[in-house]
């Protein structure tokens, strides 16, 4: 069994971490680092969670063969500074800090982007992975089907719509029920800093692309999930885009190309990202949906450790959507 370290225990990405890692068989949690609650019980703050005999420290073993970090954006780089975790932990940092090719590097470790669709054999030889953003996985498994075939000729446009847990778990004045109840606004336009990653991706597969992705994401009034809309110029039919999908995707454990029009629902509870294509004139219109805390976090980060150590890819995220 392989010992397990979070840190920042207290979030949302944590929350969903321990609840598949408790359920993984091939691990156990060693510790659960959060300062703001050392001594309480896991289930006092993860609710969902009372039934677990696990508690919050603040203390941290720095020789557990994998830690997650679920802190704050820019915080992972101030944690890895004060512990000086062993060299054989494996890394996985669900922060944006390690994303980006002029961030690969901390110390005497580099962070490989973990992106299974594209990445996977780079992952599987990995000692630090870093983790990529909700908004990120949705919008590239919606795209990089094409930037595969050099297809990308035109500029994008993404419309992307997330629920209220993509902000984080600390209130904010956009988080809060009385105002995110009944309400919808967008937030970032053009200059999201997910689009970063998701243009280092587009070129690792399409060299030739220099177009503009014109991103507007969006706060919904749920809870959960990621609702992604992307067209651009297509000349070839529906039928000739949906082979090229289903056969970029053949061997994904999770990102599947579906006939029928999506909805948030198939997907929220899972790891699994699911596309939709449709024809209209010279543009193809391209549907991808996902939990964000989920494939867009925590399910993706279990599904880049079980890569890392040689674990069959799904284990542990063998789930049901929350359907009804």
């Amino acid at each position: 069994m392989k010992k397990i370290g979070i840190i920042g225990g207290a979030g949302y990405t944590a929350g969903e971490l321990i609840r598949l890692l408790i359920h993984h068989p091939e691990v156990e949690i060693d510790f659960i680092y959060s300062t703001s609650n050392a001594g309480n019980a896991v289930g006092v703050v993860h609710q969902d969670l009372a039934y677990v005999d696990l508690a919050f420290t603040s203390d941290v073993n720095t020789k557990v063969d994998v830690v997650f970090l679920c802190l704050g954006h820019g915080n992972s780089g101030k944690f890895l500074e004060q512990y000086s975790f062993s060299s054989s932990t494996k890394i996985i940092d669900l922060s944006n800090e390690y994303r980006l090719k002029s961030d690969v590097t901390f110390k005497d470790r580099t962070f490989v982007y973990g992106l299974p669709e594209i990445n996977k054999e780079k992952i599987k030889n990995a000692q630090n992975i870093a983790n990529p953003g909700c908004f990120a996985t949705a919008i590239q498994l919606a795209l990089l089907p094409l930037a595969s075939a050099s297809l990308l000729s035109q500029d994008v446009h993404i419309n992307a719509v997330t629920g209220a847990t993509g902000a984080g778990v600390k209130p904010s004045a956009t988080t809060h029920f009385g105002w995110r109840d009944n309400n919808f606004s967008h937030y970032k336009a053009f200059n999201h800093q997910h689009l970063g990653e998701i243009g280092e991706s587009v070129v690792q597969l399409q060299e030739s692309f220099n177009s503009e992705l014109h991103f507007i994401p969006q706060r919904g009034n749920f809870s959960r999930g990621i609702f992604a809309t992307a067209y651009t110029y297509f000349e070839g039919t529906i039928e000739e885009a949906y082979a090229l999908y289903e056969d970029f995707y053949k061997d994904s454990a999770f990102a599947k190309a579906v006939k029928a029009p999506l909805h948030l629902k198939q997907v929220v509870n899972t790891n699994y990202c699911f596309i939709h294509l449709e024809k209209h004139g010279n543009k193809l219109l391209i549907t991808s949906v996902i939990d964000n805390l989920l494939k867009g976090a925590s399910g993706q980060a279990v599904e880049n450790m079980n890569l890392m150590f040689g674990w069959k890819q799904d284990t542990g995220l063998q789930l049901k959507a929350s359907y009804f």
